[in-house]
């Protein structure tokens, strides 16, 4: 006769049920989540990920200059770095961005304002990681060709005498390759940062940074634009890079151009605008 079962012997009959169950159900959680995976591999499409926005100033600027910029960049969920632009030598410059993006891995877009141009026009040759290239009232040049000759005559900075719109440290003269240059506060107020408020204007003339003699007058080397994708944000209202100067420079880049009612400093009066370009850029480089 057989002996009835014990609470023991239940126990173990009904164990391999439980981990047969457990199995099935994990089973079925991991088909669930399959499909959308298995789905871009059937059809050769993939997310891509977003590129790094990577912003150099200008001269007589830094970083903050970005910061609206980058609030909205971030908020749309890119990753931002503003970096700092030495200001020495166009070559120097460019070496040491060049240096800080191959750092970074994946796809960028380049952005420059001011002789911040310059610099990523000579930091991206090469690099196969930069996508496009974003110009904000900014230089485009050439090779052999410098800020300072493509400023133009009709420039506020292009004067015969210096000193009238900088302050030179040391002040001696002439200046040489090395002297600093300030902007003279009236040059700020009335030239570099209209648009802003007066007391923002204040601030920009009591923060700026120098750029060298050498930095501006420094010819360019082979420019990143022949083969890399750029678009050119032209301010209209421009008095330290006109406003064709800018036109003439984007059209031989073959920029896509967009224009906006702005100064100099139009990423600091109009980031709205300015994130929009650099977001475009960077939705078509992906494609």
């Amino acid at each position: 006769m057989t002996s009835p079962p014990t609470h023991a012997s239940l126990r173990a009959r009904r164990r391999p049920f439980t981990v047969a169950a457990t199995l099935t159900a994990a089973v079925l959680i991991l088909v669930s989540l399959a499909p959308a995976s298995g789905a871009a591999a059937l059809d050769g499409t993939s997310r891509t990920a977003k590129p790094t926005i990577v912003l150099v100033h200008g001269a007589w600027a830094d970083a903050s200059s970005w910061n609206g910029v980058v609030k909205r960049l971030q908020d749309d969920g890119y990753a931002v770095r503003a970096i700092a632009n030495p200001l020495r030598s166009l070559s120097g410059d460019a070496a040491s961005v060049k240096t800080f993006l191959e750092t970074l891995t994946g796809p960028i877009v380049l952005v420059g304002h001011s002789y911040g141009g310059a610099v990523i026009t000579n930091a991206a040759t090469g690099n196969p990681d930069v996508k496009a290239l974003v110009y904000v009232n900014a230089f485009a040049p050439d090779a052999g060709e410098s800020a300072t000759a493509l400023a133009g005559p009709d420039s506020a900075l292009s004067v015969a005498d210096p000193t009238t719109v900088f302050d030179l440290v040391p002040a001696t003269l002439p200046p040489t390759a090395d002297t600093d240059l300030y902007l003279k506060r009236s040059t700020v107020l009335d030239s570099f940062a209209s648009g802003l408020s007066s007391d923002d204007k204040a601030v920009v003339a009591a923060t700026q940074r120098p750029a060298t003699v050498g930095a501006l007058n420094e010819p360019s080397g082979t420019p990143a634009w022949r083969t890399i994708p750029s678009w050119n944000l032209i301010g209209t209202r421009d008095r330290i890079i006109p406003r064709d100067v800018q036109e003439t420079m984007a059209k031989r880049a073959g920029s896509t151009i967009v224009e906006y009612n702005a100064g100099h400093v139009g990423l600091m009066t109009d980031p709205r605008t300015v994130t929009h370009v650099i977001e475009r850029a960077a939705r078509a480089s992906a494609h």
